[in-house]
C-alpha cells in the first residue's frame, strides 16, 4: 500500500517577489501544485487590504501588493485566510500570512518549504487554530527579454528558441515566469506568421541573466536580422504600450524605436526584428491582447 509521507501538507513549488525601485510596489508570485487550492487563494485572498489585484497565470497566482501591516477580521468561510503583512528592504521581501483551519495550512507548512525561501517563521497550524506565518524572500527585479526574427523561410521557430534559451539561463539568481506570443501587423516581409516574443524573469542579477541570453541567442539565431531588446522596470511605460499597439496596428519605420526615451529600455541587438522585439515587451502576460490580430484599422 502507498504511504504518504506529509498527508495534510501540499508544498508550494517556488514563491518569488519583485519590488519596484521605491519598494512601494511588489508583485508575489507563487507557483502552485494544486489548481483548486489556487483558485480558493484567489478568490479570498483578494479581500485582503493589502492586496490590489490577484490573477493566475499559468501554473502561479500572482498578488499586486502594496507595503504595510493590518488586522484581519477573519471569519469562517466568509474570509477565512489572507495577507496581513507586506516589507521591503533593500535585499528582501518579507510577506505574512494569516489563516484558519485549512486555510492556516495553506499559510504556514504549505509555502514555508517552497524553494525561494530564505527563511520563515510559521505558528503551528491544523485543524481549527488560527495560525499564521512570515516568509522572507529575495528581493528581485522584473526583466522583460523581447525577441524577433530568429529564423528563415526554411527552417527555425523563436517562439520555440526564446523558451528553450530562457529555460536554459534560469537558476537560484533568475526565475523564468512567463512567455508570451504576440501577434503583429503582417508586414510583408515576414517569415510567416509576424509574431514577436517577450519573456519574463524575476531576478538579482539583471546584467548577467540579459549577458548569459544575449550569449545563446547570437548562437543559436538563423537571421542576421535578430532583434532583442530588454527592459529592466516593475511595469512598462505607456509610451512603450503605445509603440507596442503602433506595431500591432500596422508597418512602422525604425524611426518609432530610436525615438522611444525610456530609461529603463536597452536594445542589445539591432536587426530588423527589434521593431517587433520592443513591441513584445509591453503584452508580457497580457495573452488576450498580445495575440489580437488587428486588421490595421482597431
Amino acid at each position: 500500500m502507498v504511504s504518504i509521507s506529509d498527508p495534510y501538507v501540499i508544498r508550494y513549488p517556488q514563491i518569488v517577489a519583485v519590488a519596484d525601485g521605491s519598494g512601494s510596489r511588489v508583485e508575489l508570485i507563487e507557483f502552485f501544485d494544486c489548481v483548486g487550492g489556487a483558485m480558493w487563494i484567489q478568490h479570498h485572498y483578494a479581500k485582503s487590504p493589502l492586496v490590489e489585484s490577484v490573477r493566475c497565470v499559468g501554473s502561479t497566482t500572482r498578488f499586486l501588493l502594496r507595503p504595510g501591516a493590518v488586522n484581519l477580521a477573519l471569519e469562517g468561510s466568509r474570509f477565512p485566510a489572507g495577507i496581513s503583512g507586506v516589507s521591503v528592504t533593500e535585499k528582501e521581501i518579507a510577506v505574512t500570512y494569516i489563516g484558519m483551519g485549512g486555510g492556516g495550512v495553506g499559510a504556514t507548512s504549505c509555502r514555508a518549504a517552497a524553494k525561494g525561501v530564505l527563511r520563515e517563521r510559521c505558528d503551528p497550524a491544523g485543524g481549527g487554530k488560527i495560525a499564521g506565518a512570515t516568509l522572507w524572500l529575495p528581493r528581485r527585479q522584473r526583466v522583460l527579454i523581447g525577441v524577433d526574427d530568429t529564423d528563415t523561410s526554411e527552417e527555425g521557430a523563436t517562439w520555440t528558441l526564446v523558451h528553450n534559451i530562457a529555460k536554459a539561463v534560469e537558476d537560484e539568481h533568475s526565475v523564468y515566469l512567463s512567455h508570451t506570443i504576440v501577434q503583429l501587423f503582417p508586414v510583408a516581409y515576414r517569415t510567416k506568421n509576424c509574431v514577436s516574443l517577450v519573456v519574463e524573469f524575476a531576478t538579482t542579477e539583471p546584467g548577467l541573466l540579459t549577458e548569459r541570453f544575449h550569449e545563446l541567442l547570437e548562437k543559436y539565431t538563423l537571421s542576421q536580422k535578430t532583434g532583442m531588446a530588454v527592459y529592466t522596470g516593475f511595469t512598462p511605460s505607456a509610451a512603450l504600450l503605445e509603440y507596442g499597439r503602433n506595431v500591432k496596428r500596422g508597418e512602422v519605420g525604425p524611426d518609432l524605436v530610436r525615438n522611444l526615451n525610456d530609461p529603463c529600455l536597452r536594445v542589445i541587438m539591432a536587426g530588423r526584428g527589434i521593431t517587433g522585439a520592443v513591441a513584445a515587451l509591453p503584452f508580457y502576460t497580457q495573452y488576450e491582447e498580445a495575440l489580437e490580430l488587428c486588421s490595421g484599422k482597431t
